[in-house]
């Protein structure tokens, strides 16, 4: 679930805002896409992917001499069932780190699985915001601090000339409730906030004191707002950075998991990759979530006028902190059913 902060500078109009915006959304997510094929496909034998290739097979064949003696410790002392099940590690380690130059089976493996995550989340994004919550939720808080940075200047004038920026200033804002409808249709939430300018427009003193300083807001308000945004904004990129991470060290992972000890470092790589997934899918899911709770709740309400502050402090901090958290209890998990289904397997074979 990407995103785009819509700002406005005295010389960019609102429309090019929401078109640059969503340009730079568009770019991010190809870039990461490509970013992706590059390291794990396309011209492996040469890239910074073969590299780490070749080191896990000096690990291979470093630790391949301490799995040989165990191996043989087996022969001696053990029945043959157990050494015979352990001549498999050898020829899946050699098979997964075998670069042909497009890829080894490894890398195709580990792409394959990255875009599984990525069709799991993009199921849950588009079932669970279906009628875009998430963006309205944050657009109807952005909203606010957009219309204020265009009115606060005129409360520092009286009579006809503070009447006259009001004017002016609203018919700016027109453009974003119509890019609003345009995206959202006739919600209930743009036309409470469309009123509220209109009041200040036409002075029909509609708007109490605490609606009017809400509106308006300050410059402080907006700049956190804004950090909090581009926040939960890095920690998206973060996961993506993390996971991409995780599968450049695949081989080093597989190339070390012939040393004779109970939990492979293949296990805990793996685990660290779905754990990756699962903060990603967990983010978007509490995210989700909260905006419905906010767009089904006081944003179909005329009369409210919600302080969202408390969504955008969420969003930017204990949503991420609280993805992790599962992330951790689901690698756990994944951690465990792993070893427990590799040793019900050798006791099967």
């Amino acid at each position: 679930m990407q995103l785009y902060i819509l700002q406005i500078f005295p010389d960019i109009g609102i429309n090019e805002t929401f078109d640059s915006g969503a340009a730079t959304a568009r770019s991010m997510t190809e870039s990461w896409d490509n970013q992706w094929l590059d390291l794990l496909q396309n011209n492996t034998s040469n890239n910074l992917y073969g590299a780490l290739t070749n080191l896990g097979v000096f690990f291979a064949v470093g630790t391949l001499l301490f799995f040989m003696m165990q191996w043989l410790k087996d022969v001696i002392y053990s029945e043959y069932s157990r050494p015979i099940t352990g001549l498999i590690w050898p020829f899946i380690v050699v098979l997964l780190l075998s670069n042909a130059g497009d890829g080894s089976i490894l890398s195709n493996l580990t792409l394959g699985v990255r875009n599984l995550i990525n069709t799991v989340n993009q199921q849950v994004v588009t079932t669970a915001d279906a009628e875009q919550t998430y963006q309205q939720a944050l657009n109807m808080s952005l909203a606010e601090e957009v219309a204020g940075s265009l009115l606060r200047p005129c409360q520092s004038l009286t009579g006809e000339q503070q009447t006259q920026c009001f004017a002016k200033a609203s018919d700016q804002i027109d453009n974003l409730w119509r890019e609003y409808r345009n995206l959202y249709g006739n919600r209930i939430w743009i036309q409470r906030l469309e009123n509220q300018v209109i009041s200040l427009k036409f002075g029909t003193g509609n708007l109490s004191d605490t609606t009017f300083n809400s509106l308006l807001g300050n410059t402080a308000q907006t700049s956190i707002k804004n950090f909090l945004i581009s926040l939960q904004y890095a920690f998206q990129n973060l996961i993506e950075a993390s996971m991409l991470l995780i599968a450049a060290l695949g081989p080093l992972a597989v190339g070390a998991s012939l040393l004779p000890v109970a939990g492979k470092p293949v296990y805990a790589w793996l685990t660290g990759f779905f754990s990756a997934g699962i903060a990603k899918i967990s983010f978007n899911i509490i995210a989700a979530v909260t905006a419905a709770v906010i767009i089904n709740g006081p944003a179909e309400n005329p009369n409210a006028n919600p302080d969202l502050m408390w969504f955008i402090i969420f969003l930017g901090i204990l949503a991420p902190l609280l993805s992790l958290v599962v992330a951790g209890a689901g690698g756990f998990a994944v951690f465990s059913a792993i070893n427990n289904t590799s040793t019900l397997v050798k006791g099967r074979i």
